[in-house]
């Protein structure tokens, strides 16, 4: 039968499997588990073991292999290939050939049993074998492992009962059969790229089909597309998705590091590129990768020196010049696709440009699945767990995250470790595994890449640390999780989510504290902003940092933007007060960033203040900070709510009665019943540490306990910060907010305050 090659799910790589549709594997008569050939161009072929295929292939008459076999039966995606079931023996005995490199001593045997079992070899063969540990660890790669010999001879499978033999000889020195990597081509395929489905098809039709199949464009009267621009931030994976595409086609690939080009002497860069084109066309089809393109070609009105102009031209000739390029494509990588010259920017140079973005929650799920391949890891690591907390990173900081935990993971061994000796010990390689806790410490240690300028990490303040505020709460998860969580709803009643909340009350209700806990419930990226960090002394700098976090923002989406006492930068436009004019253009900015013709997907702006008289009228309009929440002083319920959150963790005695304390604080905000419990806690502790003897204190620290007393002392400490005469004001412009015409309605608050 022949059925069509598509690529391997990420997580099933590197095993020897070919994913059939069910209705093909009726048709073969093949069970789960049995093997087949694999029969490519020529007289190559590869053995694969069976597995049921994905539900979206059914009848669709597709076998999914990964990229060693593809390279085995020399065929690419979309290819046609003939399967036939294969008769396979078990393996009595199998001979492997360890890299040179790799230094282990004891019987490593059982381990190569363990990770190759199920899985057909032959002769000659070269199997990635994962060893997570090692020099070869550290990068992520796998081991090649060479199939020096087999009992019997043939292709077999190694299954339980296989006795490994480890061959004296070093695997360079095994001569090859299939399998072996062609020379000069990166190893790299398609399934070791993840969350780039999408883009990934877009750069194989940009790039595979001219090159495969030409008579299609020239049957269109078309000419194939020249050029590939691939941006978008670091650590997203454009230059492996470069090396993937040109390892799959099996194209001549030569790359251009772009400050290896440039050279002190008049006319040796251009030469240098135009060598690099030559080479490519005499060995057509070929790739010309060209990383970093910024360094080599940026805007000429702009460039500091002659040379750079010289490079961009000679570039702009070679991709489209007077002389045919013939069947070279170029591909190139930046993450500053702006400062790139115009000109080839253009059709006929590079014609298509493919953002690389931040990958989303599936996306990362992926690339997890990708890096953590080889890796031991016990059943307690949940990697959709780890998907949904790594908002904002990239593909790098997902393969540091592996590797990190791997590294945890190595340290707790560690000790068993005679360093000293140049062999490691097969039985501690056994035991080594990654483990969920080895992921949450890595995880703590690594910040985004795409936003490491002004992340602050997903805060841990839940609801539950907020004490009282119902009604509050209730509306802040209307306005900011129910979005995110419920998108359908929204669609379905063609409904926008609020743009951004304004949060104002007296000073230490707990509007900070609000925020941190909607942006960790929501499960979103928070970007935290004070109002005043913003202001720089030179024109233009305050408003380019208030573009910059929104672009951020929009990058890394789902995100919320934070901005505490927004009064010390939005205020009301038109009293220039010795601020040379910025703080009415940071309030232009954040006007044009809110409600301006690029529309906030995701984002959602939260602000808080203590003077909502003094922001700009136009900030708080319908369409921008359109949601206002009066966090109010706490009631008697609040207050009993908030000294449950304070004293949660603390030994209280029996005596104290929290309803009492709650009566008794009449006019105390969160801060101030936070304050009243450290107080009394610091008194209990006073008492404590001068009636014991300093040797006795850790046989005794357990019988301490906070008294009524010491709560009566902490009140005549600690008083109420919010007067009366303040707390009506609020309550007053709560009023206005909820019925005063927006028009009207800030001078009615400036009156209020006067």
């Amino acid at each position: 039968m022949k059925l069509t090659v598509k690529p391997l799910k990420q997580k099933d790589a590197g095993r020897g499997l070919a994913a059939i549709d069910r209705v093909s594997m009726r048709e073969l008569d093949l069970e789960n588990g049995d093997y087949i050939v694999i029969k490519g161009k020529g007289d190559s072929q590869s053995v694969a073991r069976v597995w049921p295929g994905y539900p979206e292939d059914e009848g669709r008459g597709i076998v999914r292999i990964d990229g060693r076999l593809r390279q085995e039966a020399d065929v690419g995606i979309d290819d046609r290939v003939e399967i036939e079931a294969a008769d396979v023996n078990p393996a009595k005995s199998v001979t492997v050939a360890l890299p040179q490199n790799l230094r282990i001593r004891g019987d490593i045997g059982p381990l190569v049993r363990d990770k190759l079992s199920g899985q057909a070899v032959t002769e000659g063969q070269t199997v990635p074998f994962s060893l997570s540990f090692g020099p070869m660890a550290s990068s992520g790669q796998s081991v090649p492992l060479k199939i020096a010999s087999s009992s019997p001879s043939g292709t077999v499978v190694i299954t339980d009962s296989t006795n490994i033999e480890i061959s004296e000889t070093p695997a360079e020195q095994v001569s090859s059969g299939t399998g072996a990597s062609a020379e000069g081509v990166p190893n790299v395929t398609y399934e070791d790229i993840g969350g780039l489905d999408n883009e990934l098809d877009q750069v194989r039709e940009m790039i595979e089909l001219p090159m495969r199949h030409p008579e299609l464009f020239q049957q269109l009267g078309i000419e194939p597309p020249k050029g590939v621009l691939l941006h978008g931030p670091p650590g997203t994976g454009k230059t492996l998705m470069a090396k993937a595409v040109a390892n799959e086609i099996d194209a001549h690939f030569e790359t251009i590091s772009g400050p290896e080009i440039m050279s002190k002497y008049y006319g040796e860069s251009e030469e240098k590129l135009r060598e690099v084109f030559e080479e490519a066309e005499e060995n057509a089809p070929s790739i010309v990768f060209i990383d970093e393109l910024d360094s080599i070609a940026p805007k000429r009105e702009e460039a500091g020196g002659d040379v750079e102009r010289r490079v961009v031209a000679q570039l702009l000739s070679l991709m489209d010049g007077l002389e045919e390029r013939g069947r070279v494509t170029v591909i190139a990588a930046t993450n500053r696709v702006d400062d790139i010259d115009p000109a080839l920017r253009r059709g006929g140079r590079f014609d298509r440009e493919i953002e690389i973005g931040v990958p989303d929650k599936e996306g990362r799920k992926e690339i997890l699945q990708v890096h953590t391949r080889g890796m031991p890891l016990t059943d307690s690591v949940d990697l959709e767990h780890y998907a949904s907390n790594t908002h904002g990173f990239v593909g790098a900081d997902l393969e540091s995250l592996a590797r990190e935990s791997a590294m945890n993971a190595l340290r707790r061994i560690r000790p068993e470790l005679d360093l000293e000796s140049e062999e490691i010990d097969a039985d501690v390689l056994d035991r080594l595994q990654v483990n969920k806790q080895d992921f949450k410490e890595a995880l703590k240690g690594i910040q985004p890449s795409a936003m490491r300028e002004v992340f602050v990490e997903v805060p841990d303040v839940t609801w539950n640390d907020v004490g009282g505020l119902g009604d509050t709460k209730e509306r802040l998860r209307e306005t900011i999780q129910w979005p995110l969580d419920y998108p359908e709803v929204f669609e379905a009643m063609d409904m926008d989510a609020a743009k951004g909340v304004m949060m104002y009350g007296p000073p230490g209700t707990g509007k900070t504290l609000l925020a941190k806990a909607v942006a960790n419930e929501a499960e979103s990226n928070f970007i935290s902003i004070k109002g005043p960090e913003l202001l720089n002394k030179y024109v233009g700098e305050s408003e380019k940092g208030v573009r910059e976090i929104f672009e951020k923002a929009r990058s890394n989406a789902p995100t919320v933007i934070f901005f505490d006492e927004i009064d010390s930068i939005a205020g009301e436009r038109g009293q220039r007060q010795g601020d040379s004019g910025v703080g009415e253009r940071v309030v232009s900015q954040l006007l044009t960033e809110l409600d301006g013709l690029e529309e906030l997907e995701d984002v959602v702006v939260i602000a808080t203040t203590n003077r909502p008289d003094l922001i700009d009228s136009a900030l708080l309009r319908p369409g921008r900070l359109d949601r206002h929440v009066h966090v109010p002083v706490p009631d008697e319920d609040g207050r009993k709510k908030i000294f449950e959150v304070h004293t949660r963790n603390k030994p209280l005695a029996d005596t104290v009665d929290l309803d009492d304390l709650a009566a008794r604080t009449e006019g105390y905000v969160g801060a101030d019943i936070e304050a009243v419990t450290r107080e009394a806690s610091m008194a209990a502790s006073r008492e404590f540490i001068t009636s014991v003897d300093p040797e006795d204190i850790g046989d005794s620290v357990g019988n301490v306990r906070i008294s009524t007393d010491h709560f009566d002392h902490a009140l005549e400490e600690v008083g109420p910060s919010v007067t009366p005469e303040t707390r009506e004001q609020y309550e007053e412009l709560e009023e206005q907010f909820q019925q005063a015409e927006p028009t009207t309605e800030k001078d009615q608050l400036g009156r209020t305050f006067q």
